[in-house]
């Protein structure tokens, strides 16, 4: 009888046992889903902020790219101008000496010739 008794003790303690981890079990289920779900959470945070960095960095930098073509057209214009001035210098300097002016042409020519022969 004392071997029943063990017996039918044993089954018990082995059902309660059973029940206990079923119930941990469960527990710990809830727990890793609940850290999941806030992985999951702070994941998406950190996505929505690195998007919101890339896009302000991308908007800076298209204000820089902008001032910077706004400053290469201003020189650009400042180059041309200046060629202009130049131009119409050496015109008028031409019109007033057309005889000196076809002189140092020559002159240009002949340097550049014997320098290109060599």
């Amino acid at each position: 009888m004392s071997d029943t008794l063990n017996t039918d003790r044993m089954q018990k303690d082995l059902k309660s046992v059973k029940k206990d981890i079923a119930a941990l079990t469960e527990q710990l289920t809830d727990v890793l889903n609940s850290y999941a779900g806030s992985a999951s959470k702070q994941a998406r945070q950190g996505y929505k902020d690195a998007r919101g960095r890339a896009d302000s960095l991308a908007s800076d930098w298209s204000g820089v790219a902008s001032d910077w073509q706004d400053r290469g057209m201003a020189a650009y214009e400042d180059a041309r101008d200046a060629a202009y001035s130049i131009e119409e210098s050496l015109e008028d300097r031409i019109q007033e000496r057309p005889l000196a002016s076809v002189a140092i042409a020559l002159g240009i020519g002949l340097l550049l010739g014997a320098a290109w022969k060599k």
